[in-house]
């Protein structure tokens, strides 16, 4: 953490420091596309470069034990995954930024390295702000406690102090509409209700940036529009939103700016309404594919019923 709560993720000076040229879209194939290198006092997120890389071992071992001695053999390999290649782009105070695309392309991966989770294996993402990650909002509940303890317990989690937390309390409960339930513990709540109480939570702290991740689903259609309500009350008071969502109403509508990623690269970036219609496009070009139908399976008779029909 430096200066200014600015928070710099990177790799190393060599490779953070390499930049891209922009090149022009040709909507059958990813490209990288760089934005103006001019940084700005007004920049809050400014990724440079960002790739993300994953292992994933096809090793079945049963336990702590197998894994080491087979690690120490040799036998571990790993196969390369890069979920992000290159990915750059800046994001202004107050500005709102959509990623879209199709699901395995990058995005919730691109906002996890932007919140921190992740750690990008080349490049740098530079945040200045405070953080609201709405990216897993049920995470972080005890389904055995009630609602009212939750509240204290994730509020906690996100570094906020008691008395922080019984300020907007009311708040909290009123917006997830839990108020006859607020004692219940949470293993006897629907999945929509724990939705509900996870959104309104996160929804309720002072954040600059506000990371969200497919969160317009909760609940009903009505709490739905409540949801977007809340997000345009924030974006008004100055927050900077960063969104994802497969809803091209969602994106036009609350978005600026959008960025489509397609198997980990940047495919375009622009005003939302023109990405996300480029991006419809290119979805209606791709070619169907065929539905396999299910082979029945032959039951196979029993002899003696096999012997009984040869006697008929």
């Amino acid at each position: 953490m430096s200066e200014n709560n600015e928070t710099v993720f990177y790799d190393t000076p060599a490779e953070s420091s390499t930049k891209r040229s922009a090149l022009q879209i040709n909507p059958a194939e990813p490209q990288i596309i760089t934005p103006s290198d001019v940084h700005s006092d007004d920049v809050v997120v400014d990724v440079q470069d960002v790739s993300v890389m994953f292992n994933l071992s096809k090793n079945r071992e049963d336990g702590v034990k197998e894994y080491f001695i087979n690690l120490i053999k040799g036998k571990i390999h790993f196969d390369e995954f890069w979920a992000l290649r290159n990915i750059s782009f800046q994001v202004k105070r107050g500005e709102s930024l959509a990623l879209i695309g199709r699901n395995g392309s990058g995005k919730s991966t691109m906002l996890k390295t932007i919140a921190g989770i992740i750690r990008p294996a080349r490049g740098s993402v530079t945040v200045k702000g405070s953080i609201a990650p709405l990216i897993e909002i049920t995470g972080g509940f005890d389904r055995s406690l009630s609602a009212r303890e939750n509240i204290y317990l994730v509020g906690t989690m996100h570094g906020h102090t008691k008395k922080y937390i019984r300020s907007r309390f009311d708040e909290i409960v009123d917006f997830a509409e839990i108020e006859r339930f607020i004692d219940v513990p949470l293993k006897n709540y629907s999945s929509g209700m724990v939705s509900r109480l996870g959104f309104a939570i996160a929804t309720s702290i002072d954040a600059d940036i506000v990371i969200a991740d497919e969160v317009l689903s909760v609940g009903d259609a009505r709490f739905r529009m409540k949801c977007e309500k809340r997000i345009n009350q924030m974006l008004s008071g100055g927050t900077t939103l960063l969104f994802v969502s497969h809803s091209s109403a969602q994106v036009k509508k609350l978005c600026k700016k959008a960025v489509w990623l397609e198997k980990g690269k940047v495919m375009d970036i622009g005003p939302a309404a023109e990405v996300s219609d480029k991006y419809t496009r290119f979805i209606k070009s791709l070619p169907a594919k065929p539905v396999k139908k299910p082979v029945k399976k032959t039951v196979k008779k029993p002899v003696a019923e096999k012997v009984a029909e040869k006697k008929d």
